[in-house]
């Protein structure tokens, strides 16, 4: 598949992208050098092969969700500018 100027102009008021006309041979070229390598693509032979998340075969290793840390508010809270509750109270931002 071959993009000329034409096509390439079709092309950037479809995606609404403004392209000058000195800008349209290059970008021709470059579509044109894309096409081909998607066309390269088409003719590996893909049956068979399942669909990969990563290239490694591997497992993520799993811990247990354990709180290691915390278990005293009053600490935390004792750097809270106005710590009511057991909650940060924060000046309103949005009017």
């Amino acid at each position: 598949m071959s993009l000329d100027k034409a096509t390439v102009a079709r092309i950037a008021r479809l995606a609404r992208i403004r392209v000058s006309e000195e800008e349209q041979d290059s970008l021709a070229g470059e579509l044109n050098q894309i096409m081909t390598w998607i066309e390269q693509l088409n003719e590996v032979k893909t049956e068979g092969v399942e669909p990969m998340v990563s290239v490694g075969a591997i497992k993520l290793p799993m811990r247990d969700d354990v709180v290691s840390d915390g278990g005293y508010p009053e600490k935390v809270l004792a750097n809270a500018p106005d710590g009511k509750d057991g909650f940060f109270t924060v000046p309103k931002v949005v009017e």
